[in-house]
């Protein structure tokens, strides 16, 4: 048996989703307002300045401190059911279908929030590995619950999760420079769904 690891967003999917989930999960005043708080920091990031993770902090601390998490977890079914579903790449599900054909285990592992990409990964019977938002007696507080899983932090917990030698093989499938470390703990890693010969 080998183990499959792949990242959600823009790998399983043919585009980033987090920023679509924020836009329709925040409401328009709190929108408009980040827009303004924030921009220096998304503008930092689309220039290289800034990472994505620190660019997610301060998003996921304006847009979801103090809202219930029930709220925004249906929220995220809904996008997920209207949006996310038109986005999945056919590629991305025949190579699931190809791993779990062989009995593989698959395994997505993504810098994406818990309540949003848990519903994807239940419906298509996959285990996830993700970043989790803190709740308080159902309200989030705006904080992650542990790290981000982004970079670094991906191949630490999967590492933490999955005893890696008891696998024939490992395969990997990422797309940006957050996948790197994730890459690099695979026997077969592909990049933006060409594999990366080394």
């Amino acid at each position: 048996m080998d183990l499959a690891l792949f990242d959600f967003d823009g790998t399983i999917t043919d585009r980033e989703t987090f920023p679509g989930f924020v836009r329709a999960s925040v409401d328009r005043r709190r929108l408009r307002w980040g827009g303004v708080l924030l921009a220096p920091y998304v503008i930092g990031y689309k220039l290289g300045w800034v990472s994505g993770a620190a660019v997610r902090r301060r998003i996921v601390a304006f847009g979801y401190r103090g809202r219930r998490e029930s709220e925004v977890r249906a929220a995220a079914e809904a996008y997920l059911r209207e949006v996310v579903a038109r986005q999945i790449r056919p590629e991305a599900l025949e190579r699931i279908a190809w791993h779990r054909e062989r009995g593989d285990r698959v395994v997505v592992v993504t810098a994406n929030l818990e309540l949003f990409v848990s519903a994807w990964c239940e419906q298509q019977g996959l285990e996830y590995i993700c970043s989790h938002l803190e709740a308080r007696d159902g309200v989030l507080t705006g904080r992650y619950l542990g790290r981000d899983c982004c970079g670094p932090e991906k191949s630490r917990r999967v590492r933490e999760r999955i005893a890696l030698h008891e696998y024939a093989s490992v395969h990997a499938y990422g797309d940006t420079v957050e996948d790197r470390e994730l890459l690099a703990l695979a026997d077969r890693r592909f990049y933006r769904w060409r594999e990366v010969l080394s």
